[in-house]
């Protein structure tokens, strides 16, 4: 063998070291956040009650708690990043947030591009809609307009089932927007989910709001990047911690007035 060829040989394994290096340096989210003494997490407040800002603008909501007990746990100050469902994995992808603590819905789709915690908390999207439209099932939205916010399990769901339907989907970009089109009546219908309908509801008697039937319902975890084995680890962990000692259903309970279900505190895998 050459001289040419030995240094050819050289540098590639130079550069392929420095490329899995660096990969795993970049990857090494845990260790990012303890010397930064940080953890910047994204969550979005336009979701009661999982996250939503109270009359002082106060930032509040079961992720919001469940955010302030990951920091506490790590010991760490808490940053919060404001995003909106579309942008979570974006924000997440670019480096924006450490990870997405959000309503994020374990869902195969998502899972191609990011990571999950173990589920710790459950997320059920349902049909909402006047009392005077009779909605018993799915297949009573054909021909129907209906309103989701976009990027959410309601929008891939009801988008996956659409043409077999005839539904027109009309897309909102956060949850405000989305209820404020059925308050207003420029749609009817919407998948959301109860506790945000409950309160339209409240707010809007005149509109005889009611939920009629479950549509979807995912189980919610904790979104980080791809190849994060530490982070993963101690995030899995965490939750094991708290299904167990029982704080995150008690955050669950105070904020959705139930307790999480049965298959998401004592999964049987």
């Amino acid at each position: 063998m050459n001289r040419r060829s030995l240094l050819a040989i050289a540098a590639s394994a130079a550069c392929l070291l420095s490329m899995g290096l660096a990969h795993a340096a970049d990857q090494d989210t845990l260790a990012a956040i303890r010397e930064a003494k940080t953890i910047r997490v994204a969550l979005e407040f336009g979701r009661p009650p999982w996250g939503f800002k109270d009359d002082k603008l106060k930032m509040s909501g079961s992720d919001m708690e469940a955010a302030e007990l990951l920091a506490s746990d790590l010991g760490v100050k808490l940053e919060i990043v404001e995003v909106t469902g579309p942008n979570r994995i974006p924000f997440l992808q670019t480096r924006k947030a450490d990870v997405v603590l959000s309503t994020f819905s374990i869902t195969p789709e998502r899972l191609k591009v990011i990571d999950f915690s173990a589920p710790y908390a459950s997320a059920v999207q349902i049909v909402g809609a006047p009392k005077s439209l009779p909605l018993k099932s799915e297949a009573d939205l054909k021909g129907k307009r209906v309103g989701v916010t976009r990027a959410t399990t309601g929008d891939v769901e009801l988008t996956k089932k659409a043409k077999d339907f005839g539904v027109e989907v009309v897309r909102f970009d956060d949850e405000s927007t989305n209820m404020t089109a059925l308050a207003s009546g420029q749609v009817d219908i919407v998948i959301q989910e109860p506790a945000t309908l409950t309160a339209v509801a409240a707010r809007n008697p005149q509109r005889q709001l009611e939920p009629k039937f479950i549509f979807t319902q995912f189980p919610v975890g904790i979104g980080l990047r791809k190849n994060d084995p530490a982070l993963k680890s101690y995030l899995d962990q965490w939750v094991k911690t708290h299904m167990a000692d029982g704080k995150l259903n008690a955050i669950y309970r105070k904020y959705h007035g139930t307790d999480l279900p049965a298959e998401i505190v004592k999964p049987t895998n």
